[in-house]
């Protein structure tokens, strides 16, 4: 494992340079100039470890280590490379980075699997630029069709496709992959909360993701002069929408268990300062352990909604994702704490309260994945880190276990 972490800490810093917001974090959202700079830095890499280096029509990357068994189905690693806003450096990257190590030993110690290993590197995981979120997965999997995606605009209505051939991609390459190509599929992530770094235990081996629905309410009423416009004749958007959103904490504490909700994006148009808000756009993020409890914060926004359509006011919601709570792999979690146990690092069971590509894949798929902790349980801002040595720990997790999947000699 000698030179590993000095690597390691070299793919980190290097990919958080690719950033449109130097000395503010990290953004680097899909399919910008920031993202082709980091896709063409982990193909380089591939190709130097020995990967075959191909990508789809979503522009997810795959490296390609060819098993002995002729067509055999791929042990995957991966992880997501865009980020959100202002991120940080380890949330996607540091999951990239141990796929790339792990064909690194691979490649250093000459082995020969029997079955393929293959290195992930999917876009659009957090949603930032298209809404959604864990739209390589999606894709792959056939969740995302072709026609839907590239109807798909960010903010500035530039679509999908078209942000794809100006940074060089080809939409028309195939999407969709046969679930039967696929023999597993692994992920580290970063904790992103306090709990590993509150119990000092470097590895957390992820039992079941929590299921998660996104939202997009749109909330419509009258435009109109701020100056001349009396308080009692208004349809004002913005006023209904802030009425609304402050209702939904309520509704998380009242459904328990751990229901979270979020409203993490807000558009108001036409956005003048002295013009009476006629539309508002916002997003709400629904997290819970149980779909149970998912599935009744949704019939209750309805019921939000709905009690604030009038007198000029409209409410609309249209769900951009649903996933449902998913329970990993039992086979290869035991293999998890097997070889944590043979490694000496401590791990515990965790859950993970965030969504990840992991989750899209379980239903196609035997899927692993673990965590690393998070300083001071931060995530998405720049504050964000996770030491070396427990990167580096995982990453030896992850080549244990996948010359176990891929049956290497």
């Amino acid at each position: 494992m000698q030179g590993m972490k000095k690597r390691v800490n070299c793919h980190i810093k290097q990919l958080s340079e690719f950033t449109s917001s130097p000395d503010k974090g990290t953004t680097r959202l899909t399919y910008s100039e920031e993202d082709l700079k980091a896709r063409n830095y982990i193909k380089s890499k591939m190709e130097e470890y020995g990967l075959q280096v191909r990508e789809d029509g979503f522009g997810n990357i795959f490296g390609k280590l060819e098993g002995q068994i002729k067509d055999s189905p791929s042990v995957i690693i991966g992880s997501h490379f865009d980020s959100v806003p202002n991120g940080g450096s380890y949330d996607g990257p540091a999951g990239v980075v141990t796929g790339l190590e792990v064909a690194a030993l691979f490649s250093k110690n000459k082995l020969k699997p029997k079955y393929s290993l293959e290195i992930l590197a999917l876009i659009e995981e957090e949603g930032s630029r298209f809404g959604g979120g864990l739209m390589g997965s999606r894709g792959i999997v056939g969740l995302l069709n072709d026609e839907d995606f590239r109807k798909l605009k960010d903010k500035d209505g530039i679509t999908t496709e078209e942000a794809m051939l100006k940074i060089g991609l080809n939409p028309d390459l195939p999407k969709k992959r046969d679930p039967k190509t696929i023999k597993a599929f692994l992920e580290l992530h970063i904790e992103q909360g306090p709990i590993l770094e509150e119990k000092n235990i470097p590895i957390g081996v992820v039992e079941a993701i929590v299921g998660l629905t996104q939202l997009e309410v749109t909330v419509t009423g009258q435009a109109g002069h701020a100056g001349t416009t009396p308080m009692g004749r208004r349809a004002d958007a913005l006023v209904a929408a802030a009425k609304i959103i402050a209702e939904l904490p309520n509704i998380a504490e009242e459904e328990g268990e751990g229901t979270v909700i979020t409203t993490g994006r807000l558009n108001v148009f036409p956005n003048g300062a002295n013009v009476i808000p006629e539309k508002v756009v916002f997003t709400i993020d629904i997290r819970a352990g149980k779909e149970k409890h998912v599935l009744n914060v949704i019939e209750r926004v309805k019921s939000v909604l709905k009690s604030y359509s009038h007198d000029g006011i409209s409410t609309n919601m249209e769900q951009l994702l649903y996933i449902q709570p998913k329970e990993l792999n039992e086979h290869i979690r035991s293999l998890l704490k097997k070889k944590s146990k043979e490694l000496n690092i401590p791990y515990c069971p965790i859950n993970s309260g965030a969504g990840h590509d992991a989750m899209v894949f379980s239903d196609y798929t035997d899927v692993g994945m673990i965590f690393i902790p998070s300083k001071d349980g931060l995530s998405h801002c720049p504050e964000e880190w996770s030491d070396p040595d427990h990167l580096e720990m995982g990453i030896q997790i992850f080549y244990e276990i996948t010359k176990v999947l891929t049956e290497a000699e």
